[in-house]
């Protein structure tokens, strides 16, 4: 078993996951994976980055899959015995003007941004090291979509009492609500992605509460945070932010030092802690 550190990065043979991984080679000492769906991308997008020097590995990963992320988890204990980093940035999002459904939308967005991201964190938080640092890109639209919600629905999504359970059940409230065409009137946001990413946040913030009550002396740090808007497939060419500029808040979380006992349980855009 390798004595050498591990950082993962879901999602990371192009856009902000790559460029997450171009910086962790640079500054993270230790074993960097590039995770891609498809083997083929993904080793082109490392052969990209040893040829500009620098040395990422590569694991297959697709977060949709469960059997892929025991995969991934059984890897990291025989070789590792654990993991130090883990970056949850695999994500989707439907082009503002597509014409798919937005029951089928809701469904298919809430299944890799929420549900996914959450069974990689299953997996994969019990091996994460003392020291360890998680974090879990979110958007600045979760906040929006949040504001866009009823009364009820921010009091439960703002709660510090609210059970990893009762956020699973609130998630797949709203791909019921959207299919019975009642998500409105249940007091939901338009917004697919915008609820994806409120679960991901809200999702950051139980499972920091649970290392305080759990792991607390492990000082392990976990926080979801916004990379901004970025020039990627996913935002377009319109967008304010290279990918590398997108990548330096996911980047500074992941590699807080080891002395730092904060940011923990935060939503953090541009290095700065945003109230939820």
């Amino acid at each position: 078993m390798s004595n050498v550190q591990v950082a993962v990065v879901t999602g990371s043979n192009k856009g902000i996951g790559l460029a997450i991984v171009r910086a962790l080679c640079k500054e993270f000492p230790g074993d960097v994976y590039l995770t891609s769906r498809d083997p083929g991308r993904g080793q082109a997008a490392v052969t990209q980055l040893q040829q500009e020097g620098l040395r990422p590995l590569f694991h297959q990963l697709d977060i949709d899959d469960l059997q892929s992320i025991r995969a991934l988890r059984d890897f990291l204990k025989e070789k590792y015995g654990g993991l130090n980093v883990l970056v949850n940035n695999a994500g989707i999002a439907f082009k503002v003007h597509d014409t798919t459904p937005f029951a089928v939308q809701a469904e298919v967005t809430l299944k890799t941004n929420f549900f996914a991201t959450r069974n990689v964190c299953t997996e994969l938080l019990p091996l994460v090291k003392p020291y360890g640092r998680v974090v879990n890109v979110s958007s600045m639209v979760s906040i929006s979509a949040l504001k866009g919600c009823s009364q009820e629905l921010q009091q439960k999504f703002r709660s510090d009492t609210i059970t990893e359970d009762e956020l699973v059940q609130l998630m797949a409230k709203f791909v019921e609500d959207t299919k019975k065409g009642v998500h409105d009137k249940e007091g939901w946001p338009n917004t697919a992605y915008g609820v994806s990413k409120i679960g991901v946040t809200v999702l950051s913030r139980i499972q920091a509460r649970l290392l305080n009550e759990q792991r607390r002396g492990d000082h392990i740090l976990l926080n979801a945070c916004c990379p901004g808007w970025v020039r990627t497939d996913m935002a377009g060419p319109k967008a304010t932010k290279s990918p590398e500029e997108g990548a330096e808040t996911p980047v500074y979380l992941a590699l807080l030092p080891s002395s730092a006992d904060a940011p923990h349980g935060q939503f953090v855009s541009d290095k700065t802690v945003k109230p939820w």
